[in-house]
């Protein structure tokens, strides 16, 4: 009787833990398609940026730095390795910068805000930015799911067990990237 009784405890011990596996397998996947969600904004924003450097560039004659600084930054966000979400998220606050610098500067051209296409490249990169906020909520709350199940006993022992690691936040770490630039449209 108490050998059945011990066998009972430990078969319910190992569907538990199988349970705990597989979520913690979830909470991964859900925290890598976060990442990916991430990743096709921020390509769509890294393809739009050339066409609004090309058309902004017929009009800004004297602005050249600002322009060869979003064309850097660009390069920048494009040589981070993949999976590097601390990396990435530093070299698309930069970029984010410069575009904002960029646009501010464009106030300073009438004939640039007046253009059709350099309107409706604004209006995509507007778009695109919702996007990746909501596309970073969905991430940070993905591996925040994931993050509390690796630190959370008693699924830290499984975790730990099998290789689960905590997924870094994609956040700003600069304090000024937060503000919000002044862009007058």
């Amino acid at each position: 009787m108490t050998s059945l009784i011990i066998l009972a405890i430990l078969v319910l011990i190992a569907v538990y833990l199988v349970y705990l596996y597989n979520a913690l397998v979830k909470a991964r996947q859900m925290a890598k398609e976060g990442w990916s969600g991430i990743d096709v904004q921020l390509k769509r924003r890294a393809d739009l940026v050339p066409n609004l450097v090309e058309t902004v560039k017929g009009y800004m004659t004297h602005e050249r730095e600002t322009l060869e600084a979003v064309t850097r930054m660009r390069a920048q966000v494009g040589a981070v390795p993949a999976g590097d979400v601390a990396g990435r998220a530093a070299a698309e606050g930069l970029l984010g910068q410069a575009l904002g610098r960029l646009l501010a500067v464009a106030e300073n051209y009438p004939d640039l805000k007046a253009s059709a296409n350099f309107t409706q490249l604004q209006g995509e990169l507007s778009t695109l930015e919702n996007e990746i906020q909501m596309s970073r909520r969905y991430y940070n709350g993905a591996a925040r799911e994931l993050n509390v199940m690796v630190e959370s006993f008693p699924s830290n022992l499984v975790a730990g067990r099998f290789g689960f690691a905590a997924m870094p936040y994609f956040e700003i770490e600069n304090a000024a990237d937060r503000a919000v630039p002044k862009v007058g449209f």
